[in-house]
């Protein structure tokens, strides 16, 4: 299979967007944040691509605009366009003022690689592109910096484990294997904030990372093997043009024509009645066990009586075996050799426990899970979402 990050993450995302993007290949035209965060990664190779003679401020601005002006963008206002350049242009300003291109030594820009992931499991090789936004030099030390025009700024903890930036020092580690891992610097810039978050990687997280990326790929296998690709719905979906395909969005944006359609709303009505009904007889059923538990207490009573029937009070208890005197007994029996096979597994206590662990454990850990059990459950929400028919742009086919 040759894939890329871009398409891995898709699939981990929705699996369901994976197989329009990447097996259907249902081409749609790019959102206008798309475009922005294209325009802006443009003026930025622009900004740097000029040594010596490196381009000012207001070029690289111009740059921008004149990319803009030749951009066709779907279902944008003239006031939505003037906002984006506004942006554009304020943090491109910004970008310049804190990051002169003469005061970095760039070794490349959007870096090109290609990484051979090997599966001696199924006796198959895969290939996996990417590209890298910036590769500067600083004496002995290589920095892979990619740029991100989203508002929102990740964690230290997630950039550590950030499989992005693995990727890429993957891919700078097997173009320059002299480079030690302690030499690359992996930074995400946040271009509308003006920071920089960096990480590193170690020689033992290659294997990891490509462990996590064979993983993947036999997830994928296994689904176009099957034809199987569930929709994974999340806030993303408002950025995705696939809704009106979607089978977790189709419904919202069909009309209503046929007798069944009208049934099938009659039914969700219905539904939705009785689950109301069910959650208030919830919450009164609570009131009246607190209320009749109060009586039985105060006349201390363990029954009551009505026309209805009867009501008993009944005394549950729960233990909690203390292990240490346990594992003493054991011990004193001379039965140690069976004390591993007693204390079975914790799940619960597993999840607690993987947070104080070293992100390498944690995703040698999660790779040791295994699908035990799978079925159908129906979730509700009573909040109102109406189809945007704006959305209905055209989707073709390669």
């Amino acid at each position: 299979m040759r894939t890329s990050y871009s398409a891995l993450e898709t699939y981990k995302q929705c699996p369901q967007k994976y197989k329009y993007e990447q097996i259907d290949k249902r081409r749609v035209a790019k959102g206008k944040e798309a475009i922005f965060g294209t325009l802006i990664h443009g003026a930025l190779q622009f900004m740097f691509s000029k040594d010596p003679l490196f381009p000012t401020a207001d070029e690289v601005v111009a740059h921008f605009r004149d990319a803009w002006a030749e951009a066709k963008i779907a279902r944008i206002t003239p006031e939505e366009e003037a906002l984006y350049l506004k942006q554009g242009e304020a943090l491109l300003k910004r970008f310049y003022e804190k990051n002169p291109p003469w005061n970095f030594g760039v070794v490349d820009l959007e870096s090109r690689f290609e990484l051979a992931i090997e599966d001696t499991k199924n006796n198959t090789v895969h290939a996996l592109a990417g590209i890298m936004d910036r590769i500067d030099k600083t004496g002995e030390t290589y920095e892979i910096i990619d740029y991100k025009t989203t508002r929102r700024m990740a964690s230290q903890e997630s950039i550590d484990q950030n499989l992005q930036l693995s990727l890429y020092h993957l891919g700078l580690t097997e173009r320059w294997p002299h480079i030690p891992p302690e030499h690359i610097t992996l930074s995400l810039y946040y271009v509308k904030h003006n920071e920089k978050i960096s990480t590193r990687r170690s020689a033992e997280m290659a294997a990891i990372v490509k462990a996590r990326m064979l993983d993947t790929i036999r997830e994928i296998e296994e689904h176009t093997a099957s034809g199987e690709f569930p929709a994974i719905p999340s806030a993303l979906c408002d950025w995705c043009a696939y809704k009106p395909l979607c089978p977790a969005w189709r419904h919202l944006y069909k009309k209503t024509e046929t007798a069944e359609d009208l049934d099938v709303q009659k039914t969700i009505a219905e539904y939705f009645e009785i689950k109301k009904a069910e959650d208030k007889n919830k919450k009164r059923l609570a009131e009246l066990q607190a209320a009749i538990k109060a009586y039985l207490e105060k006349e201390n009573l363990d029954r009551l009586f009505s026309d209805q029937g009867s009501i008993s009070k009944k005394l549950q208890q729960r233990f909690a075996y203390k292990f240490e005197e346990i594992k003493e007994i054991f011990e004193a029996a001379r039965l140690a050799e069976a004390w591993p096979a007693i204390l079975s597994p914790d799940e619960k206590k597993l999840k607690l426990y993987l947070k104080t662990l070293s992100p390498e454990i944690r995703e040698k850990i999660e790779m040791a899970r295994e699908l035990t059990k799978s079925f159908v459950v129906l979730t509700a929400s009573t909040k109102k979402i109406k189809a945007d028919l704006e959305e209905m742009v055209e989707i073709g086919e390669e």
